[in-house]
């Protein structure tokens, strides 16, 4: 399952943040996927939770924002959405487009929770 592979890396990419921020772990971490990305999100969502057993994102919640295919006209310059398969300039519906968006699959944020302070002696 290609997705393990996926969220095996998003888990480094977690703990790296974590450690980053000196943190206690991650609650919620939001991942934008889009259509041309190649990665499934239910599989992803399926994945995740194994790839993170043990690890202080292992309670988190996994959370996708969709990321639109939007593409870029080289024969007009428009910028337009354009449908899976169909990267279609949707000003002149020509063909000769550049994927501006729709492809990509990040780390958009991660919420975490510090350990409590220590109180101070005196």
């Amino acid at each position: 399952m290609h997705e393990l592979a996926v969220a095996q890396a998003l888990v480094e990419q977690v703990d790296a943040v974590i450690d980053q921020h000196q943190a206690s772990r991650a609650i919620l971490i939001r991942v934008r996927i889009g259509p041309l990305a190649g990665v499934v999100p239910d599989l992803l969502a399926t994945a995740f939770p194994l790839a993170a057993a043990g690890r202080r994102m292992d309670h988190a919640e996994l959370e996708f924002t969709h990321a639109p295919i939007r593409v870029h006209c080289q024969t007009c310059g428009a910028e337009t959405e354009a449908a899976m398969n169909r990267l279609l300039c949707g000003a002149c519906g020509d063909w000769h487009t550049r994927i501006l968006s729709g492809d990509e699959l990040l780390l958009e944020s991660v919420e975490l929770e510090t350990a409590p302070a220590l109180p101070l002696e005196s």
